[in-house]
C-alpha cells in the first residue's frame, strides 16, 4: 500500500476501527480515482496578490438577471484589477440562516443562477467554496431518508435518548441541543442539532458520512473550488460524556481529510472555521503540515474594535507580539467582518469582563445587537456583536471623513498582517447596519447581510463625499499597494515593534527584494510623532502617499496609517 493510503488507512482505524476502515479505505481509493480523471491539478503557491473577498452568491442584484451573473459583472467592473479570489458564500439550495442550512450539497440554488454561472467566475477568479459539514437542512433528501428509515442513511444522523445527560457540551446557542422530528413510522426522534432545528448534524462516527462528504468536497474541487472553509469543524464529532468541542477525533478527521483531498489536489487550501478562543482556534493548524493551510485569526476583529473604542493599543500589541506560527506553510485568514458577527469568544481569555462588557454597550447604543450562547452552567454568555463592522468601531454622528479614516484604519491592519487578508463585501463598500432587515426577520444577524440593488449601490460608489464612495476608493487603493509589493507575501517575516499605546505596528520582511516593511496605525484622535531611528534605514519611501521620507521622525494624524517600505543601513544586512 502507497505511503499516503497507509497514513490514511491508520486514519480510519482510529474513528472507526479495523473493519470499518477496511470498507472505508476501498470507497476512498474509488473516489480518489474517480475525481482523479476529473479534476485538473494546477500547481498554484500563495502570494502578496491574493486577497480574497468574502460576498453572497446574491450580494447584488438588478431586475431581470441571475444574481450570479450580476455578482460577476459587478466584480469585473469595479474590483477585478485589486481581487483574484471569491469567496461566495453558501450558494446551494438552503432553507435558513442564508445559505447554511444546506439542502443539496450539489446543486447551485435557482434563486441564484446556475453552475454555469460559478463556472464563469471561475474563468476569472479563484474560488472559495464552503463545506457546510458538520450539519445538513432537515429538508434535505440525505434526513428525509433517514426519516423514511431508508437503510443507506440508517445512522447518518445522531438520535439521542432525551434523558442522556449532555450538560458537558459546549453550546454556541442558546436553543435546545436535541430537536423532535417524527419519522415514516410515527416514531418521535431526538435528533442532535447544535446550531437549530432546521440544521440537523451529521454522525461521522458512521465512516458512510465520511464517504458522503468526502465526495461532495471532491465534487467542488472539480466545479472549481481552489480553497474550502470547513464550517463549524469544531463541533464536527460528538462523543458523550465530554465538551463535544475540538475532540482529538475532530483533529483526526480534519487530517484525514486533508489528506485524501491532496491525493487529487494537492494545491487546495483548507481553512477551518473555528470561532473560538484564540489558543483553542490555532490548533487547527496541527503541526504546521497535516492540518488547515489557513486558520481564520478570529481574535482580530473584537481586539481591533476594542483598540479603537479605548484609543488604547496596548492589549493588541501585546496579543500580536506572541503570534506564532507552527511552519512556513501555514498561514492567518486576516479579516474584521464576515455574514456572522463580530466574535467574542475568541477574546475571552485576552479581554476583561468590563471591556467586553464596554463594547456590548457601545454596540447597543449605536443600534446594534448582542447574541448570546448557553453555558454549562445554564446561564447565558455573550457570543457576538451583531451590526456592521463601521458601526462597531465608528458613531453615526461622527463625520464621514472620521468615520472613514477609523474604517480604513482597521482594514489596514488586516491588510498587512501576516497571512491572506479577507474583504467582506459590505466594508469594501462601506455598509451600515441593516437595521430593517432584523425587524422583518428576527434574526440579529440580517443586520449586516443586506443584498444591495446593483444600480443604487454604483451610484453611490460614484457620488463624491457619499461615505461609500471615500471607503471604497480608499480601500482599493490600499489593496492595489499590497497587490504589487512582494513584503506582503503571506509567509514573508513579521514583528510588532512596540510604539506605545498609541500606535499599532507590524513590521514585515522580504527576503527575495531585501525589503522591509513599517505599517504605522494611529488609534488616536490626536497627532502623534513617531520614532523610526531604531531602524537603520537608508532608504525609505510612504507607499500611500508615494513621499521619501527623509529624516526620523514619521507625524502621523489622528486615525491615520503610514505604510513604510524601506532598505536597512548595508551593515545592517551583513
Amino acid at each position: 500500500m502507497p505511503e499516503s493510503l497507509t497514513e490514511i488507512f491508520v486514519r480510519l482505524v482510529t474513528l472507526y476501527g479495523k473493519d470499518d476502515a477496511k470498507l472505508a479505505l476501498e470507497k476512498i481509493k474509488s473516489l480518489v480515482e474517480n475525481y482523479r480523471h476529473k479534476i485538473t491539478h494546477v500547481p498554484y503557491k500563495l502570494s502578496q496578490e491574493d486577497m480574497i473577498l468574502i460576498t453572497y452568491g446574491d450580494q447584488v442584484v438588478r431586475v431581470d438577471e441571475e444574481p450570479l451573473v450580476t455578482l460577476k459583472y459587478f466584480l469585473d467592473s469595479h474590483v477585478k484589477d485589486v481581487i483574484n479570489t471569491v469567496h461566495i458564500l453558501p450558494f446551494y439550495p438552503y432553507s435558513s440562516d442564508d445559505g447554511f442550512s444546506v439542502i443539496d450539497y450539489k446543486d447551485v440554488s435557482p434563486r441564484m443562477g446556475s453552475w454555469r454561472d460559478i463556472q464563469a467566475l471561475r474563468g476569472e477568479y479563484r474560488l472559495m467554496f464552503d463545506g457546510v459539514i458538520n450539519h445538513i437542512s432537515q429538508y434535505s433528501y440525505w434526513f428525509k431518508s433517514f426519516l423514511e428509515n431508508e437503510e443507506k442513511y440508517k445512522n447518518f444522523f445522531i438520535d439521542m435518548d432525551p434523558s442522556t445527560d449532555l450538560s458537558k457540551v459546549v453550546r454556541p446557542r442558546t436553543l435546545p441541543l436535541l430537536h423532535e422530528y417524527q419519522d415514516s413510522e410515527e416514531k418521535i426522534r431526538y435528533i442532535w442539532t447544535t446550531f437549530s432545528k432546521d440544521q440537523v448534524d451529521l454522525n461521522y462516527a458512521n465512516y458512510k458520512v465520511l464517504l458522503a462528504v468526502l465526495d461532495a468536497l471532491f465534487f467542488y474541487v472539480q466545479q472549481g473550488a481552489t480553497i474550502l472553509r470547513l464550517d463549524a469543524i469544531a463541533f464536527v464529532w460528538k462523543e458523550i460524556g465530554t465538551n463535544c468541542i475540538h475532540l482529538p477525533q475532530t483533529h483526526e478527521l480534519i487530517q484525514l481529510m486533508c489528506e485524501v483531498l491532496h491525493l487529487v489536489s494537492p494545491e487546495l487550501i483548507i481553512i477551518t472555521e473555528t470561532n473560538v478562543p484564540h489558543t483553542e482556534n490555532i490548533s487547527y493548524f496541527g503541526n504546521g503540515r497535516n492540518e488547515a493551510q489557513m486558520v481564520y485569526n478570529f481574535a482580530l476583529p473584537p481586539l481591533l474594535a476594542h483598540t479603537i473604542l479605548k484609543e488604547d493599543t496596548s492589549v493588541l500589541t501585546k496579543w500580536a507580539q506572541e503570534l506564532s506560527l507552527p511552519s512556513n506553510q501555514v498561514c492567518f485568514f486576516n479579516f474584521t467582518a464576515s455574514h456572522d458577527g463580530c466574535g467574542l469568544r475568541p477574546v475571552s481569555e485576552l479581554l476583561t469582563k468590563s471591556d467586553v462588557d464596554d463594547l456590548i454597550q457601545i454596540v447597543e447604543k449605536r443600534g446594534g445587537f448582542v447574541s448570546y450562547r448557553a453555558t454549562k452552567e445554564g446561564s447565558r454568555s455573550p457570543y457576538e456583536l451583531n451590526a456592521s463592522y463601521i458601526d462597531i468601531i465608528s458613531d453615526s454622528k461622527e463625520s464621514n471623513h472620521i468615520r472613514a479614516k477609523k474604517m480604513l484604519l482597521t482594514q489596514s491592519v488586516a491588510l498587512v498582517m501576516p497571512g491572506v487578508p479577507g474583504i467582506y463585501f459590505h466594508s469594501l463598500v462601506g455598509s451600515q447596519s441593516d437595521t430593517d432587515a432584523v425587524r422583518k426577520t428576527a434574526i440579529y444577524r440580517s443586520i449586516n447581510r443586506e443584498k444591495l440593488n446593483y444600480v443604487f449601490l454604483c451610484e453611490e460608489l460614484n457620488e463624491p463625499g457619499n461615505l461609500r464612495a471615500m471607503i471604497y476608493r480608499s480601500y482599493k487603493k490600499l489593496l492595489s499597494i499590497r497587490r504589487r509589493e512582494k513584503v506582503f507575501y503571506p509567509y514573508s517575516g513579521f514583528s510588532f515593534p512596540d510604539f506605545g499605546k498609541d500606535v499599532f505596528a507590524i513590521q514585515r520582511e522580504c527576503k527575495e527584494t531585501e525589503e522591509n516593511f513599517l505599517a504605522l496605525h494611529n488609534f488616536s484622535n490626536k497627532t502623534i510623532l513617531c520614532n523610526i531611528s531604531n531602524f537603520k534605514i537608508s532608504y525609505a519611501i510612504e507607499l500611500i502617499s508615494y513621499k521619501v521620507i527623509a529624516n526620523d521622525y514619521i507625524e502621523i494624524l489622528p486615525y491615520d496609517i503610514k505604510w513604510i517600505k524601506y532598505k536597512k543601513e548595508e551593515n545592517e544586512n551583513q
